[in-house]
């Protein structure tokens, strides 16, 4: 369910648990990183003439172009719940490619299995069918390569101020005191919070608790920002300062971001390019790239025309005018 219940509220902190406390380290994500696989395509000179490239025991040529493989590739990845009334499909063979520093927002319906695939991806869920791979490495689990922000507050620890909040993941992986603050309080500057940094998060408002949670996603260096409608429950007016405060911090980190959104408006703002899934079970429907420059004027025709393209593509239009969310679809 795309839904937050009482249990996913109560078990952030223990999903962030599960993530820092991954085997392996560092050193293991450098020698990936290393190691970084490619792909090629036939017939295209490289730019700076002959020379041989190796990946295993394949040698390519002058005929050949090298180029990245996609940071992140979802290859018809099928999740299937069982049920006490039976089997219930959440997604159904969905297929996509993620490029590196790329900002992805998937939309589409309440219940298509947005946030489903997002967990698939985190390693929460196993897919019943299909695999991820990030990196060139299928995910097997949760990872310290990504990072998760979700919607409700609660997945921050009540007992810990900002600081130590976003200094959990680093203090999980063994670093040392001094090194940890500096990192975290880097961090809270990134997003602005450099002044509340011994507030517990009662004492902030629920979009500076978001701030601290994005804070804390990045501070352990993931590659993968993964965010499942992590601006929902706030005002329209703090809404709108987050979008913009996370445009600037992509700009400034350049992760590979996946957004999960019932917002239009919003997916035309943030994202590089939007994946429209079908509602239940989910497929991908169409995928739709932003061409705008950032940043964006969410007031101007072009930004407008993007968003009536999207409520296209979910069968919207006709209730546009009418309806401010149908079908769970947020236009603002």
């Amino acid at each position: 369910s795309d839904n937050v219940s009482g249990l996913d509220a109560a078990c952030g902190p223990m999903r962030l648990l599960l993530i820092t406390l991954r085997p392996g380290g560092e050193l293991s994500d450098l020698i990936r990183a290393c190691l970084h696989p490619i792909r090629v395509q036939r017939n295209s000179p490289l730019p700076h003439g002959p020379r041989l490239a190796t990946n295993g025991h394949t040698i390519y040529d002058s005929s050949t172009q090298v180029a990245p493989m996609p940071h992140i590739e979802i290859r018809n990845v099928s999740v299937v719940y069982d049920t006490p009334s039976g089997e219930i499909p959440g997604v159904a063979g969905v297929s996509f490619n993620i490029e590196a520093s790329e900002f992805l927002c998937i939309v589409g319906p309440s219940g298509c299995g947005k946030s489903t695939l997002l967990n698939v991806i985190a390693g929460f869920l196993s897919p019943t069918a299909g695999e991820i791979r990030i990196g060139g490495k299928t995910v097997s689990g949760h990872g310290s390569d990504r990072g998760v922000v979700f919607q409700d507050f609660a997945q921050l620890f009540p007992w810990r101020t900002a600081l130590g909040n976003v200094s959990f993941g680093l203090e999980m992986k063994g670093i040392g005191k001094d090194e940890r603050e500096r990192i975290a309080l880097e961090h809270l500057k990134l997003v602005k919070l450099e002044k509340f940094v011994q507030s517990y998060p009662h004492h902030l408002s629920g979009g500076m608790q978001q701030r601290v949670a994005i804070a804390r996603a990045l501070a352990y260096n993931p590659s993968v920002l993964l965010m499942d409608e992590p601006f929902a429950a706030l005002d329209a007016l703090t809404r709108d300062d987050m979008q913009r405060l996370l445009a600037e911090v992509w700009r400034e980190t350049r992760k590979t971001v996946v957004y999960v959104t019932h917002n239009v408006a919003e997916a035309v703002y943030l994202a590089d390019r939007v994946v429209v899934m079908t509602p239940h079970p989910g497929m991908v429907k169409t995928e739709l790239r932003v061409r705008l420059p950032r940043p964006r004027d969410p007031l101007s025709v072009e930004f407008l025309d993007y968003q009536k393209s999207l409520l296209h593509h979910l069968g919207e239009v006709a209730a546009a005018a009418g309806n401010r969310e149908p079908n769970g679809l947020d236009q603002r």
